[in-house]
């Protein structure tokens, strides 16, 4: 394949670092892929799979980029961001409708500030959103645009190449005997796609943070359907391959528990890393879960991959206040001093 990622998009690699306190306390060597420091506004994971995509938006001639997402939508908040550095026009599509102006807060004001247009969709009507985002895409042509449409969280072949490519940065970092499996959230299945994808030794277990496991496995397989012109291959899913687990979903998409609240702010007083509600806060939950009750499913040595996501962090301080309960934060911030 000839094209080449924009160079000036991701900062890789990115660090591989041992996490020692959660491996005593779980019994498993735990280690973390740090790809929240991709750079880039904080974009994690989604500008892997952009440097991949902006190129090809790039040799298309293209003017302004069009995407998807949720109202909180990482993936959306770093096209905007990718946009805005290249010079190039952004239309977002979000699922939900615009907040009161007092109330804009996390990667929505980030699009804002990033200078993105952000048409709204309703949660029913988002099940077209590729049909809507054609629809942005052929306005902006009879305009004069050039548009390049990306579809939700980047997950396409191209953004899964990102990935596979990615296992090879991995490779040659990780400690001698790799890792037993890798653990990964999935909000779109481009992520986990890459990985499986990409040759690792061990496992792959993507998290669903929505939809079930039989939605997310076929998802992952239409992206790869999509590979086999850029040389990747799919194994099929199984117990030593990847798979997609299903139990830590929680209430819906964006949406957490107390438990899982809590899960999240010991892991960031224990490591000095901030998970986050929608992504890697399920994701972690899982490994945690994991290495208590079927230590076996994750093995001797495993990867976490984070994916980023902290901006989802902001604007639900009141969440996390009411889950640590007896105004544990009250205390920190007030009378901790």
């Amino acid at each position: 394949m000839s094209l080449i990622p924009l160079p000036d998009l991701a900062r890789l690699p990115t660090p591989l670092e041992h996490l020692p306190r959660p491996s005593a306390r779980l019994g498993v060597d735990v280690w973390v892929k740090r790809d929240d420091l991709t750079g880039l506004a904080l974009s994690g994971n989604k500008v892997r799979k952009l440097a991949w995509l902006l190129a090809d938006a790039r040799a298309q001639g293209a003017t302004v980029l069009v995407t998807t997402g949720g109202i909180q939508s990482n993936h959306c908040r770093a096209t905007a961001a990718a946009a805005a550095r290249l010079g190039l026009g952004c239309v977002l599509l979000l699922r939900g409708q615009a907040p009161r102006p007092g109330d804009l807060d996390g990667n929505l004001m980030l699009d804002a500030l990033f200078g993105a247009e952000v048409r709204w969709c309703t949660p029913g009507g988002y099940a077209q959103r590729d049909a809507h985002m054609e629809g942005i895409a052929a306005e902006l042509r009879a305009g004069g645009a050039v548009p390049y449409v990306i579809p939700e969280g980047g997950s396409n072949a191209l953004g899964a190449l990102a990935f596979a490519r990615a296992c090879d940065e991995l490779r040659a970092q990780q400690p001698a005997g790799g890792f037993d499996s890798v653990v990964c959230a999935v909000g779109s299945g481009g992520t986990l796609a890459g990985l499986a994808m990409g040759g690792l030794r061990g496992r792959v277990l993507g998290v669903a943070v929505c939809d079930d496991a039989p939605t997310f496995r076929r998802r992952v397989e239409a992206i790869a359907a999509e590979g086999g012109d850029l040389g990747l291959s799919l194994p099929a899913a199984g117990p030593d391959t990847w798979d997609v687990l299903e139990h830590w979903r929680g209430p819906a998409y964006a949406r957490t528990t107390p438990a899982a609240w809590r899960q999240q702010a010991g892991f960031a007083a224990e490591t000095g890393l901030l998970l986050d509600p929608v992504y890697t806060g399920k994701a972690w939950a899982a490994v945690e879960a994991l290495a208590r009750d079927a230590p076996g499913r994750l093995g001797r040595r495993v990867l976490f991959w984070h994916t980023g996501g902290a901006f989802g962090n902001f604007g639900r301080g009141g969440e996390l206040a009411a889950a640590l309960g007896d105004g544990l934060v009250q205390r920190r911030i007030v009378e901790g001093g």
